[in-house]
């Protein structure tokens, strides 16, 4: 029997930016997939994990910015894999990588990444994960630890891993994202990737990592960052994204506290994605 899902209609007013802050504030609570609309946009969580008063609470997040209205519904998830792979198209980056889908044919492209997205956030397509792509295509990681937080398909360890990391561990608090990923690295023959569900309490409090790259959300990296620069090893780099240009003070602000240098970042749409070093 196919395991019963809710989805909820958001309407969302006005859209940008609000619908995207909303969409990864949900995928906070257990939420597992999403898909934008003219209007806001559809949200899809496990029957079991549904929490109408959480929901509730994080729709009215913005509310002093946004007008934002829901309905919901039951619904068999029986399809999810079909409608991946009826809107999913391979992505060229910086015109050295290109990922793909398995069941889009193979190029000669330099870095060539094969994601099965499923229900997992990463396939390279939101402005975010393009974005760190990019840096990591100019970020030497050859021999060094590198730290993937909410990792989503991996992609971007996996990534890591291609450019000569020694190791990369992805961490993302979804179970499903933390197969997904582990699939994603053995499709691509990387062997050098730990993935591990769970959040930045999972963190060691030593010294351990050369690169972390957090591609997550303003409110988390905010709360996380000191357990970040924590196990960030001295002359360490940090890439982070998952917010809007608007957020870079803020976040830049929080950096500097934690000894964090900034050294440039790059922007897509209104997203931003920004490069730290420690001294």
């Amino acid at each position: 029997m196919s395991q019963v899902y809710i989805e909820i209609e958001c309407q969302v007013t006005p859209v940008e930016p609000w619908a995207d802050l909303l969409i990864a504030a949900l995928g906070e609570i257990g939420f597992e997939s999403f898909e934008k609309t003219d209007s806001g946009f559809l949200a899809y969580v496990a029957h079991s994990d549904y929490d109408l008063e959480s929901t509730r609470q994080v729709l009215q997040t913005y509310s002093d910015h946004c007008a934002v209205s829901f309905s919901s519904k039951e619904i068999e998830a029986t399809n999810w894999n079909a409608d991946w792979e009826k809107n999913f198209s391979p992505i060229t980056v910086g015109e050295r990588i290109h990922v793909r889908a398995p069941f889009h044919p193979a190029s000669d492209s330099e870095y060539e990444i094969v994601i099965e997205p499923k229900m997992s956030f990463g396939t390279g397509h939101h402005q975010t994960t393009h974005l760190m792509l990019e840096h990591l295509l100019e970020l030497d990681v050859r021999d060094k630890d590198v730290l993937d937080m909410g990792s989503g398909t991996a992609v971007l360890a996996i990534m890591a891993c291609m450019r000569g990391a020694r190791k990369a561990t992805a961490i993302d608090i979804d179970e499903w994202c933390g197969e997904n990923g582990l699939e994603n690295a053995q499709r691509n023959g990387v062997e050098n990737i730990q993935v591990i569900v769970g959040t930045a309490d999972q963190l060691p409090t030593t010294p351990e990592f050369d690169v972390i790259i957090a591609n997550i959300n303003r409110n988390v990296l905010l709360e996380d960052l000191s357990a970040y620069v924590a196990c960030l090893r001295p002359g360490g780099a940090v890439l982070l994204s998952g917010f809007y240009e608007s957020d870079l003070e803020i976040i830049s602000e929080r950096a500097q506290e934690f000894g964090l240098v900034y050294q440039g970042r790059k922007s897509r749409d209104t997203w931003v994605a920004v490069k730290f070093l420690i001294l």
